[in-house]
């Protein structure tokens, strides 16, 4: 069966067909892999009961699509959320339609008046709501008169909208960085329940390792910019909380961390990361997004040995004329 036009299937396609085929429940759940989607996996479980879920990353995201539309449908509710446009998109949901399932789709990430007139058309519901995270998308829909579903998504917004007022989120965020932890913290969240001993020996577990990432992060940062102070440096692991702990220890405006291969995680306090993440291939929110410096051979080896390669000198010029 071709999915993808090159006559082959991918393992992962292959994974969710298999599920897809077997699922006996009545709507299936497509969404991100973090702690908004298992938020929003939670709400699902509270209105619904039991949901065939799929997590996924952003660029596994056409390919999910693709298993979908592989399997028949029969009238099943697809519901999307907290996944984005994305170029081309459009041709993968109207094969998804095609083949009887009825879409949902629910997301925060900005979206172009062209990029929601190319999908909506294919969409039962298509709902965009850049002002809150989707899992607050999620609980306003499905249960909007349900204490314990709107208690969930704020808990989740305040670590997804990076507004670090509640405790108890930014332990999830953590312990979701391993993602066996996930379908546990789901199910714990659809009871009401946000921290447990579970939660919090995996927690401490996670957390010195965290910080020794972190100061690991910083130490080999190197700052550009005039108009903002821009960081940029490798990631060792945990993005989020890497970028909050730089912020607040060099005073940075911009945090850029970065892979091996080039992929990077980027966090501003100017509202224009999405902007500068679209021109790497990417895309996200004003103040969290992401990309790809698509590094050479030698842009590794010289990122790794000097902290810095010709390109950020262009992503410093990008961001200060944005």
């Amino acid at each position: 069966m071709d999915l993808t036009g090159s006559g082959t299937v991918s393992a992962f396609e292959e994974r969710l067909i298999s599920l897809l085929n077997s699922r006996k429940n009545s709507l299936v759940h497509l969404t991100h892999n973090d702690l908004d989607a298992v938020g929003g996996d939670a709400i699902h479980r509270m209105r619904f009961g039991p949901v065939t879920t799929i997590f996924c990353s952003v660029g596994s995201f056409p390919q999910a699509l693709d298993a979908v539309a592989a399997v028949d449908g029969g009238g099943t509710v697809l519901s999307i959320s907290d996944l984005g446009y994305q170029p081309g998109i459009e041709n993968k949901i109207r094969k998804v339609r095609e083949a009887g399932w009825q879409i949902e789709w629910r997301d925060h990430h900005r979206w172009s008046d062209q990029d929601i007139m190319s999908v909506q058309g294919y969409c039962s519901l298509l709902r965009i709501d850049t002002s809150t995270c989707a899992c607050g998308i999620v609980a306003r829909d499905l249960l909007p008169d349900n204490p314990a579903a709107q208690e969930v998504a704020r808990v989740v917004c305040d670590y997804d909208l990076w507004k670090h007022e509640d405790p108890r989120s930014a332990i999830l965020g953590v312990v979701l960085q391993r993602w066996k932890n996930r379908d546990y913290v789901r199910d714990r969240l659809a009871e009401g329940v946000f921290t447990d001993r579970r939660i919090e020996e995996e927690y401490q577990d996670i957390a010195s390792d965290m910080e020794a990432k972190i100061a690991q992060s910083i130490r080999k940062a190197t700052i550009f910019g005039t108009r903002y102070r821009i960081a940029f440096a490798p990631l060792f692991g945990y993005p989020s909380e890497t970028a909050a702990r730089m912020r607040k220890e060099l005073s940075t405006d911009i945090e850029v961390l970065i892979s091996r291969e080039g992929r990077f995680s980027l966090r501003s306090v100017p509202p224009i990361s999405h902007l500068i993440a679209r021109e790497y291939g990417g895309g996200g929110h004003p103040n969290a997004a992401g990309g790809n410096f698509d590094f050479s051979f030698w842009d590794r080896i010289r990122f790794r040995i000097f902290g810095t390669v010709p390109e950020f000198s262009r992503f410093v010029e990008i961001a200060e004329s944005t």
